[in-house]
């Protein structure tokens, strides 16, 4: 959206942090089919200095999306109409537990992205510096190495596994979301990355995997996988809104508003412990160099 900026008629004046935003929530809405989580998104995450002026940039921008998306692929929820069972106050310690590990590890994983986007120290970040193009290869041999002990379950957004997973035709090992986890970062430190968003919620059902012999059968799979995947996206993005609000759209998982709302909220609380709100710094890094860039 920040580039399309140049093809605007002459005359046509729009904040280009507005564009940034909308583009932004724009992306959400037709990648996953959830208008709602992007309009939500844009509120919470980007637009933490939301100005009313930019309710029609960024309405309009995830309405054409929506449009696009549904023209091209119809109307359809994400990761199917699943089942997550009977949810009950049992549910407590399941939401208390995966909201503590996802914080810890989302926060761990934001900072990690945070710090990278910026100069890295030391023998890495000369390295980095003066040989570019090896520190790219060096990534992604990295993120080879782990498609190639995972059997490609490292490569991609994760959206097959977690769908299969959600599904119960596969009981992915322990190793998937850790393995998930390097890749992705990897991926960023590359500096090409292929998105946060899809790869967050693929951990977040890897780490559900590894956390269902906690909880026996009290409650199905399916409904830990989405406590996970909500926690830590939200322990990402610190968006707790987003996150509870994606996951249930895309499992239309309406029966676990309250528990994904809480594990959601859990998870960013404990997240802030360790990292600064990941979006919202990367806009702000991103502008600076922009900036920087035309004052030169």
């Amino acid at each position: 959206m920040h580039a399309f900026r140049r093809f605007l008629p002459e005359g046509f004046s729009v904040n280009p942090r507005h564009l940034i935003l909308a583009g932004g929530a724009a992306g959400i809405s037709a990648a996953f089919n959830t208008p709602l989580a992007g309009i939500v998104f844009a509120i919470e995450e980007l637009g933490r200095r939301f100005e009313q002026k930019t309710n029609g940039v960024v309405i309009t921008a995830i309405v054409l999306s929506g449009l696009v998306s549904i023209s091209l692929q119809g109307n359809y929820t994400y990761f199917g109409q699943l089942a997550v069972g009977i949810i009950d106050k049992k549910i407590i310690i399941p939401v208390i537990v995966c909201g503590l590990v996802c914080g810890v590890l989302g926060g761990v994983f934001s900072r990690t992205l945070i710090e990278s986007s910026g100069s890295l120290t030391g023998r890495v970040g000369r390295f980095r510096n003066l040989h570019p193009l090896w520190w790219t290869g060096f990534c992604g041999l990295m993120v080879a190495l782990l498609g190639a002990v995972s059997a490609g379950s490292a490569h991609g957004s994760g959206y097959l596994f977690t769908r299969e997973m959600l599904n119960g035709d596969i009981a992915e090992t322990w190793q998937y979301a850790p393995i998930k986890y390097l890749a992705t970062i990897f991926t960023y430190l590359s500096g090409v990355p292929g998105g946060i968003f899809a790869p967050s919620l693929a951990i977040g059902a890897g780490i559900g995997n590894d956390l269902l012999p906690l909880f026996g059968n009290l409650h199905s799979n399916t409904a830990i996988y989405a406590l996970c995947m909500a926690g830590f996206l939200a322990a990402v993005t610190q968006a707790p809104l987003t996150s509870f609000i994606i996951v249930m759209e895309m499992i239309d998982g309406h029966e676990m508003v309250t528990s994904l709302m809480a594990v959601a909220m859990i998870a960013s609380i404990i997240s802030k412990i360790f990292s600064k709100p990941l979006y919202a710094t990367l806009a702000e890094t991103q502008m600076s160099r922009i900036s920087a860039v035309k004052s030169t």
